[in-house]
């Protein structure tokens, strides 16, 4: 029996962090939504996180595709929308270049290859 894990301690440190950030993005997409800043479809990239963020920590393909689709994603929303890629705040967008950093990170690429099914 296979058990099912939130978080995986046996991965890089690359992953792991990159789960963290992963989860942290949905629960302030969800915050935002709620306040009213972000509008209401938010929620279903808040899902993508957290569907990204399980899937890396259980080592499925799909949820490291999901994770690096789900890490660009703030970058083509602001180009779709014509607002800019770098009109965030600062601290928002460090964190949103750390994600895609720690999910292309050398390490995380070849833990995925060799170890994810």
């Amino acid at each position: 029996m296979e058990t099912r894990r939130w978080t995986n301690p046996g991965q890089p440190q690359t992953l792991q962090i990159g789960v963290f950030l992963l989860y942290a993005e949905a629960f302030f997409n969800v915050l935002y939504t709620l306040m009213g800043v972000y509008p209401g479809f938010f929620v279903l990239f808040a899902a993508g996180a957290v569907a990204a963020g399980y899937g890396i920590a259980n080592e499925q393909k799909w949820g490291y595709g999901l994770g690096v689709a789900m890490a660009f994603l703030p970058f083509l929303v602001r180009l779709a929308f014509g607002v800019g890629i770098f009109s965030t705040g600062l601290i928002n967008l460090m964190f949103e270049i750390a994600l895609v950093a720690l999910l292309l990170h050398p390490q995380s690429r070849d833990y995925q290859r060799i170890w994810f099914k």
